[in-house]
């Protein structure tokens, strides 16, 4: 089996580590990218960088796109699409809209091509750790990666959510949970800062709360690191960018009458930090985006 990769940033150089470590049977793995920063990277754990994605397409069973939503993925789609044979299969491990996902895999079918989308979750961490995917589309085609997805994703971190769209149905939905998850962590250390104890460890307080505390989590795990990294928060500014999934996911919840009050209350959060330059608590949610998704923050000289 041969997997081509196209798109070899963060995540796309993290699924090729992931597929040619594995001590499961090996995959070829081919390679794509417009950086040559990221063409060396992975030449130099074993990825066949090609020049050309017709090339690719041509070589490759399985393709997997890591780009970023929207035209880009449909013009690389559009390239590559006269070079697969019926059967191929491309995945869209992004954060598409779903919608565009049920598009995409409904004019692949016509040229019996496979469409999967899988919605990917990890960050930088998912490397090592192994990451979580959702992915939706024809079963069969699924089945079919199935050896594949147990190498990129954590033990028991993936699974088939349903038909076309249902896997970045599902990553959108969760990212608008992140949002609102991050947000709340970092308004209460917020209050811990600055409310009736001006004085108090986060540190300390952060370490304790991660080991057996019903607030245990990842994120928190991430909070202890920022602080006992003991970065500077005033060189910090407190703007926080997103991409599109949690806009997507209010207005999916509105159409169905479904109230999602904390999630639109970050998302107004997050447009009002650009706006404004934000709080100590947007400041740390701008660094806990940092720790694990790679996600710049601006900061002050």
């Amino acid at each position: 089996m041969k997997l081509g990769i196209i798109g070899l940033g963060r995540m796309g150089y993290a699924i090729a580590c992931r597929v040619l470590q594995s001590k499961l049977n090996k995959y070829d793995v081919l390679g794509f990218d417009t950086s040559e920063e990221s063409q060396k990277k992975a030449e130099a754990i074993g990825v066949d960088i090609v020049a050309d994605i017709k090339d690719l397409a041509e070589r490759a069973d399985i393709i997997w796109l890591m780009l970023p939503a929207g035209n880009l993925i449909d013009k690389v789609i559009n390239e590559i699409l006269p070079h697969l044979t019926g059967g191929d299969i491309i995945v869209d491990g992004g954060n598409s809209n779903f919608k565009d996902s049920i598009t995409r895999a409904e004019n692949l079918k016509k040229h019996e091509i496979y469409f999967l989308d899988c919605g990917t979750s990890g960050g930088m961490r998912g490397k090592d750790l192994g990451f979580s995917l959702m992915v939706g589309g024809d079963e069969k085609a699924y089945n079919k990666i199935t050896p594949l997805l147990e190498r990129i994703a954590a033990k028991n971190g993936f699974a088939h959510m349903g038909p076309s769209g249902a896997g970045h149905y599902v990553k959108m939905v969760h990212n608008g949970i992140e949002y609102a998850l991050l947000q709340s962590y970092a308004e209460g250390f917020y209050l811990l800062k600055s409310g009736h104890y001006k004085h108090l460890d986060l540190e300390k307080i952060s370490r304790v709360w991660c080991n057996g505390s019903v607030i245990r989590s990842f994120i928190l795990e991430l909070v202890h690191e920022i602080y006992a990294e003991k970065i500077d928060f005033e060189k910090v500014i407190g703007e926080i960018q997103e991409g599109g999934t949690g806009q997507w996911m209010v207005e999916e919840a509105k159409k169905h009458d479904i109230l999602v009050k904390l999630i639109q209350e970050s998302l107004d959060i997050r447009k009002d930090s650009r706006q404004t330059g934000g709080n100590y608590a947007t400041k740390l949610v701008a660094l806990l985006r940092n720790k694990f998704g790679g996600h710049e923050y601006k900061k002050r000289d």
